[in-house]
């Protein structure tokens, strides 16, 4: 590491500032070298070179407290008993005005060592859209399988939305080319399933597979909806994903419903 070859005394802020900034905390976590550098910065006669030494240990406490968060979920995870292949399946886009709706289950490597987590994953409501992207890759990179499924506005206006919303965790589950032993599914059961299955309330809190699969289905509805606000101008999909904002309503009452509209959803917004 650079900065523990210097004489840090004769280098000022700036540099020192640099040097810290590029310093991989997860790669030397519990490392002497890293120790030994916020040691450095504390004996420095400078405030401010002080407080690199200060905030480095602030972002190691708060590195190894995500890692603690996420080793729970996985944990939680492994909890339901002896099961040897763990999925999480999750929806989005049960309540939206038009658009799919999306389901996604996934398989995770529940016995990775702390380096292999898949960190800041979560209720995908909770991450913003940048991180939502990032961590969508690297879930699908990681996973050991996953699968999206989703059905129309159309399918959804003929069937409704608990039908569809079950189907497509069904088929989310049986289509993974690695068969569960056990499904976690956030919310409520799933109909028809012929794997044992667990029902997880805020299960994209608590479930690492479910969280993963929370991030990769709404990943994957945005940017449909992004590709549908090019064909259908006036309605915002690209900022509302479907979902009922004053901007979506303004759209349909100037220019009524397009083919990807939920009509069943439509009565009282058209009747007014």
């Amino acid at each position: 590491m650079e900065i523990l070859n210097k004489d840090i005394s004769k280098l000022n802020y700036k540099e020192l500032k640099e040097m810290v900034s590029v310093i991989d905390i997860k790669q030397l976590l519990h490392s002497e070298e890293l120790e030994r550098v916020i040691t450095k910065l504390a004996k420095d006669s400078r405030k401010n070179v002080n407080a690199l030494g200060v905030k480095l240990q602030k972002d190691i406490k708060k590195l190894q407290d995500e890692i603690n968060r996420v080793r729970g979920m996985y944990d939680f995870d492994k909890s339901f008993g002896d099961y040897k292949v763990v999925a999480g399946v999750d929806e989005v886009g049960r309540g939206p005005l038009a658009g799919p709706i999306v389901s996604c289950a996934v398989v995770l490597d529940l016995n990775v060592i702390d380096d292999e987590l898949i960190l800041y994953i979560n209720d995908s409501k909770k991450l913003n859209e940048k991180k939502r992207e990032e961590l969508a890759e690297i879930i699908k990179e990681k996973a050991l399988a996953y699968f999206i499924s989703s059905r129309s506005a159309k399918e959804i206006d003929e069937k409704g939305i608990g039908v569809c919303n079950n189907e497509v965790f069904l088929e989310a589950c049986m289509n993974l080319k690695i068969k569960p032993d056990l499904v976690l599914s956030d919310g409520y059961t799933v109909k028809g399933i012929q794997i044992d299955n667990k029902s997880v309330i805020k299960g994209d809190t608590k479930s690492a597979c479910i969280a993963a699969a929370s991030i990769v289905a709404k990943v994957y509805r945005d940017n449909l909806m992004k590709e549908y606000s090019l064909k259908y101008s006036g309605f915002a999909f690209e900022e509302n994903a479907g979902y009922g904002t004053s901007k979506h309503i303004e759209g349909l009452k100037k220019f009524g419903p397009t083919e990807i509209h939920r009509l069943s959803f439509l009565t009282n917004i058209l009747s007014d």
